[in-house]
């Protein structure tokens, strides 16, 4: 029977590890942009990447950044990344445990 295109692969183990490695990767850029110390785990961190990346992918698609090009999509990695900033940076709020203005 032919394929229509319609049909969801099924979640594969691999497809999962691969989630949690971008996740950590996604996460750790958005770390690294937010200024001051974030004292969470890392598996908090993985968490915000694996959201940041699948939120980042819709809002690439949304704004037409082209996330259907071979290798590594450049573009929807920044928009993940800027994401992953935004969610890193309210995570430290909530916890309450980042850096915090005096002003």
């Amino acid at each position: 029977m032919p394929q229509t295109g319609n049909e969801e692969e099924p979640v594969t183990v691999t497809g999962i590890i691969t989630a949690l490695i971008v996740g950590l990767i996604v996460g750790a850029l958005g770390r690294l942009v937010v200024p001051g110390r974030q004292n969470f785990p890392i598996w908090l961190t993985i968490v915000v990447g694996v959201v940041a990346a699948l939120v980042g992918t819709v809002v690439a698609n949304a704004i037409g950044v082209s996330t259907d090009t071979p290798g590594v999509d450049w573009g929807e990695l920044v928009v993940q990344v800027i994401v992953a900033a935004i969610g890193v940076a309210i995570v430290a709020a909530v916890t309450g445990r980042g850096r915090r203005s005096t002003l």
